[in-house]
C-alpha cells in the first residue's frame, strides 16, 4: 500500500523538500520549521515519502539520522562519503526470495554437512 491522499495533501500543503536518497525516497520537514517554540522540546516535523514499498527498513542510515533529530544536518545528495570497507545499505530482506537461509535450511533443501565430531549432546545429570 502506498501513500495515502491525506498524507499527499498534508506533504503538499505544509510540507518542504529536504532531498532524496538513492532509492528515490523523498524527505520532508514542516515548512518554516513548523510551530515549536525556542524553549519547546518539541522538534521541527520530519517525513518520508517512500518511492514504493512502505518499509522503514529502506532508509538509509544517514537519512535515519536526520529523520530522528540525531543530527540536523541534511545528508550530502547521493549520500555520505563511505569508506572502502563499509557496505552498501540493505533494506530487510526477512521473508522476501532474497532472505538469508543459512545451509541445510528447510527452503534451502534441507540437506546439511554431516557432524564432524565436535558436537556433544547435552544429558542431565
Amino acid at each position: 500500500m502506498g501513500t495515502t491522499i491525506g498524507t499527499r495533501l498534508f506533504t503538499w500543503l505544509r510540507g518542504e523538500l529536504v532531498g532524496s536518497d538513492q532509492q528515490g525516497n523523498r524527505y520532508y520537514r514542516a515548512k518554516g520549521g513548523g510551530r515549536t517554540h525556542k524553549d519547546s522540546l518539541r522538534k521541527e516535523q520530519r517525513w518520508v515519502i517512500y518511492n514504493g514499498e512502505v518499509e522503514a527498513s529502506r532508509v538509509p542510515p544517514d537519512w535515519h539520522a536526520w529523520l530522528h533529530h540525531t543530527t540536523d544536518q541534511v545528508p550530502p545528495e547521493g549520500g555520505a562519503a563511505r569508506q572502502p570497507w563499509q557496505k552498501e545499505h540493505q533494506p530487510n530482506l526477512t521473508g522476501t526470495v532474497q532472505a538469508y537461509r543459512p545451509p541445510g535450511h528447510a527452503l534451502k533443501g534441507g540437506k546439511r554437512d554431516r557432524a564432524t565430531g565436535d558436537y556433544e549432546p547435552w544429558t542431565p545429570n
